[in-house]
Order: structure tokens, then C-alpha cells, then sequence
């Protein structure tokens, strides 16, 4: 993941270096104003026109969202956006969608943001529509908050039955729409932000991924068909810190790593953190 607060020829410089590099994915984030502490003034790109971009500029790695919205588009528009995507990438779409929590987003453009528990029943309803509409010739369905009524979405995704779907979350409720709908599990940073070091974080999510695996069971899903993801911070002053997570990360069952690109020079950054990436291969 890189900042969408720069140009787009910032961005294609990291891009091609990622499609040359060791990288599996480029993602970029779905925010309508910069996050983080950025001024709610500073410029931003949309997620998945930059997604479009992306596909249209790269021919290896594979290219997706983390995490798209629910609440900024309604789940058939998204299918429809999401098939051209997998069409213009040739099938390297990856999907990943979450509840949207950024109030400020919301509260600033008049986007409806309901309280949590809707915006978890919303995505769940959200993910069901998405698969029909990406797998079925003409679907049905009868939802609290969507609904379709002989709903056509042609030409279906190139990746059959449709793109690999993540979905980001760890408190109970979501974690029971990732063992319904999703093909990866992503463990949000915000998930660790109370473990004092490495030690704690590797705990807390080792009892999370044991939570996903109980939903799992309950719903007579087998919880290996689901990978597991988690964000690393690379700091590129303290390479081996870096390695010495992803690799209990990984020992801990999350084999799909994503780290941020550092610093303002999108290029050099995706350069330095495809030699720790070349490191975690190792």
C-alpha cells in the first residue's frame, strides 16, 4: 500500500516497480479524505478509479482495494465496477470490502453512516448481492437493506466464480460475515493497536484466528479455505524488526503480509521495501 496523497505519476513510478519486483498485490485504500492525522483538506485519488489505473498500467501483480466501503456504493454498482476491473486487469482482480467507519467521511458529504451493527448487517447483505450478481444470469434477492428483482450483470468477472473477496474486521459480528463470505480474512492494524510489542500482537491474533475458525465450524465451513492477512509496518532503519514480525506472522497462520510503502518518495519506497520483501521470501 502506498499514499494516494501525491500524483499519479508518483504512483505509476511505484506501481511498475512493484509489477517488477517480488510483490504479490498493489492495493490502495478507500477514503474520500486523507486519514491518519492528514489535513481533511489535502488531496486524495478515488479508490477504484485508481484501481482502473492501476490494471490499465501493470501486467503482473495483482491490483485491489483494502478495504472498499460499503457505504459509498451501492453492492450492484460495485459488482459492475469490479467485473471491468478483473476485465481490464486480465482476472487480477483481488476484492477486499469492509464495513467504512471513517465518520468524518461520511458525516462531511452527507453519506448516510449508520450505527455499527447496521453497517455489519449491511456488508453481510452487500457480500450476498455482490456474489449473485457476479455468478448468476439473472438473480434474486430479498434483503432488510438491498434488494434485486431479475437483476442482469453481464459480462460476468473473468476469475470464476468471481474474484478472491477480503474482508477486513475483527470484533465477533464481522468475523461472522468473513467465515460466510470471505477468501481472505484481513486483521486490521486498529485490531493490535493495544498489544505493547510483538509478543502481545502475535497473541491477540493467533485468539482472533481462533475466533474465525469457531465461526467457521459453527456454519460447517472448513476455516483452511480462508486465508489470513495482516498489516506490517516496515520501518526501513529497522529491517530485521520488520522480518522478525512477518516471520511470526507467518508462524502464526497469516501467510499474506501487506506493508506500506514509507516515506515521500513513492519509487525508492517500493524499492527498499521489495529487498525486505526479497528477505521474507528468503
Amino acid at each position: 500500500m502506498s499514499s494516494q496523497s501525491c500524483t499519479f505519476e508518483e504512483l505509476h513510478a511505484a506501481w511498475t516497480v512493484a509489477d517488477e519486483a517480488s510483490f504479490d498485490h498493489v492495493w490502495v485504500s478507500d477514503h474520500l479524505h486523507p486519514v491518519g492525522g492528514a489535513p481533511l483538506d489535502g488531496p486524495i485519488w478515488e479508490a477504484w478509479t485508481l484501481v482502473a489505473a492501476a490494471a490499465a498500467t501493470t501486467g503482473r501483480v495483482r491490483i485491489g482495494t483494502m478495504v472498499t466501503a460499503n457505504t459509498y456504493r451501492h453492492p450492484s454498482v460495485l459488482a459492475k465496477m469490479a467485473a471491468t476491473v478483473d476485465h481490464l486487469s486480465d482476472g487480477r482482480l483481488e476484492f477486499g470490502i469492509g464495513t467504512g467507519w471513517s465518520e468524518i467521511e461520511h458525516r462531511m458529504l452527507g453519506i448516510d453512516f449508520p450505527a455499527a451493527g447496521e453497517r455489519v448487517q449491511r456488508l453481510d447483505e452487500a457480500c450476498s448481492v455482490l456474489e449473485l450478481l457476479w455468478t448468476r444470469p439473472r438473480a434474486e434477492f430479498e434483503g432488510r437493506y438491498y434488494r434485486l428483482q431479475g437483476a442482469i450483470a453481464e459480462p460476468k468477472p473473468v476469475q470464476r466464480p468471481h474474484p478472491p473477496v477480503w474482508i477486513g474486521g475483527y470484533r465477533p459480528q464481522m468475523l461472522g460475515v468473513v467465515a460466510r463470505h470471505a477468501n481472505v480474512w484481513t486483521l486490521p492494524a486498529m485490531a493490535l493497536a493495544g498489544a505493547g510489542n510483538l509478543g502481545e500482537s502475535l497473541e491477540v491474533a493467533r485468539q482472533l484466528s481462533q475466533l474465525l475458525d469457531d465461526r467457521c465450524t459453527s456454519i460447517g465451513r472448513d476455516p483452511a479455505t480462508i486465508r489470513r492477512a495482516v498489516h506490517i509496518d516496515v520501518d526501513l532503519t529497522a529491517v530485521d524488526d520488520s522480518v522478525r514480525a512477518a516471520d511470526g506472522f507467518r508462524a502464526a497462520g497469516f501467510d499474506e503480509l501487506i506493508v506500506d510503502v514509507p516515506g515521500t518518495d513513492l519509487a525508492t519506497g517500493a524499492a527498499r521495501a521489495a529487498e525486505i520483501v526479497d528477505r521474507l521470501r528468503s
